[in-house]
């Protein structure tokens, strides 16, 4: 059922508007190369509001940290 999931609607949709509308792959490695750009953007560049306007893995690699014990923090 649609908008069950919100994080997974709202992850498809920006996926669908911002690429998968807007561009024409030639071919499958094509598609894989495109879409591996835009999941890294997503992921490593592009801040989100909803973690405190970090980039999920900064906010990933925050919480990795928050939650080694003292001893293994680094």
């Amino acid at each position: 059922k649609p908008q069950q999931n919100g994080f997974n609607e709202s992850f498809n949709g920006r996926l669908r508007d911002e690429l998968l509308n807007e561009t024409l792959f030639r071919s499958l490695p094509h598609a894989r190369i495109v879409l591996e750009s835009w999941r890294r953007d997503y992921n490593e560049a592009r801040p989100h509001s909803k973690l405190g306007w970090l980039t999920p893995k900064a906010y990933a690699e925050a919480l990795d940290r928050k939650d080694r014990p003292a001893c293994c923090a680094g």
